[in-house]
């Protein structure tokens, strides 16, 4: 099949979430069945990516486009794509796919995507990846979006993914035919993690001593991810345990001065470390290292790093606010309600109970292979491109 992804943003720009990694994997996994994938996507980041713009370049045997934003800021502040170049392309390219897979409805990468498949009678599948509800940032603009092209995008779409079951509610909230709904979760190459990092790296790298118990966050710092309640936590917990080590790693998303400024008024500074974001080798050894992985968030609907940690062996901490929180609890990890003390305790429970953490560090290969194998989800997803195809001949 001739298969279009569309997403706002692409590699290298892993700054941006999860699901840039989500569309490269499952585009790469494509391209090794034999399908044929191209990539429309822009150029914004954190700051303008330094790649060939508008005409396709090739990556892993992706072609993929870098379409230039006329603003950046407002891909930044908004999410708002402006990639001008996109039309021309699509006009001339839109009869050569099958089938188009939209990331993320609410930017202009999807509507100009959407438009044109209507217009060209191409089936095209939204995957929203936990956004599909106008909460949480910018509710007002999305509510707007929504009113003039959201509905109307998924009205016409063949297929709506879900990652979780509790993302096919908030797909019903929103309108969506329960027909079209089909949950497939994320996926994780596992041949990247056969050969992972000797114990020992990351601490050696950090100076972390060998009797410092490690909890790791990685992630965007970003508020709806809290890492404010989990330094708050954490203030908690140092004063019951000793030689504990905090190390938080991702790109800072808007939080960076308040968790600054909690360290000094809690006197963490030199139990708390910031590494900024980590990728490839780097990130597999604060994996491996660490004790414990903790994701602390108000809401997340398919957080990727609870299976990158499970992969390694590190058993988790969620809370009960994360979309795979049943499929966790009490089998890789423990979850909690989403409160400083509850998060305190759980952390507490698995650092101190040794037989418990044994217990869910040699479940964790299993229970990543059995439900988040990426050939299995690409599996999955050819079934719905053959079957939304179908439907539209």
């Amino acid at each position: 099949m001739k298969i279009l992804q569309v997403s706002h943003s692409f590699i290298p720009c892993f700054d941006s979430g999860g699901v840039v990694r989500v569309v490269y994997e499952i585009s790469k996994d494509l391209v090794a069945r034999g399908h044929d994938v191209t990539v429309y996507t822009t150029d914004g980041c954190t700051k303008r990516l330094d790649v060939q713009l508008n005409s396709p370049v090739e990556l892993d045997g992706i072609r993929v486009y870098y379409f230039r934003n006329i603003s950046n800021w407002l891909r930044m502040k908004l999410k708002l794509a402006t990639p001008y170049s996109m039309l021309r392309v699509m006009r001339n390219e839109i009869e050569d796919f099958d089938i188009i897979h939209i990331h993320e409805h609410r930017t202009i990468t999807a509507v100009i995507a959407s438009y044109y498949a209507k217009k060209n009678g191409i089936p095209y599948i939204i995957q929203d990846h936990g956004s599909a509800l106008p909460f949480f940032q910018k509710s007002t603009f999305k509510k707007i979006f929504d009113r003039l092209w959201g509905d109307a995008m998924f009205k016409y779409a063949s297929r709506v993914i879900a990652l979780t079951e509790a993302e096919v509610e908030q797909y019903k909230e929103v309108g969506v035919d329960t027909a079209k709904i089909e949950v497939v979760p994320n996926g994780i190459n596992l041949s990247e993690y056969e050969d992972l990092p000797e114990k020992g790296e990351f601490r050696g790298k950090y100076d972390i001593k060998p009797d410092e118990r490690i909890i790791l966050y990685l992630g965007r710092l970003n508020k709806i991810k809290a890492p404010d309640l989990l330094i708050k936590s954490f203030a908690e917990l140092s004063n019951e345990m000793k030689c504990v080590k905090l190390v938080m790693v991702g790109p800072d998303d808007g939080c960076m001065e308040n968790l600054n400024h909690l360290l000094r008024s809690k006197d963490l500074e030199d139990k708390v470390l910031f590494t900024g974001p980590l990728y490839n080798q780097d990130k597999l050894e604060a994996y491996v290292d660490a004790d414990i992985y903790v994701l602390p968030s108000l809401y997340e609907t398919f957080p990727n790093t609870v299976i990158e940690a499970c992969a390694c062996g590190t058993p988790v901490v969620i809370t009960d606010r994360c979309g795979i929180s049943q499929m966790i609890a009490d089998n890789v990890g423990i979850v909690v309600e989403y409160d400083k003390n509850s998060l305190k305790d759980g952390l507490i429970r698995i650092l101190v109970d040794d037989e418990l953490r044994e217990k869910f560090e040699a479940r964790c290969s299993d229970f990543v292979e059995e439900y988040f194998n990426i050939h299995n989800v690409i599996d999955s997803l050819e079934s719905i491109y053959l079957n939304s195809r179908k439907q539209e001949l």
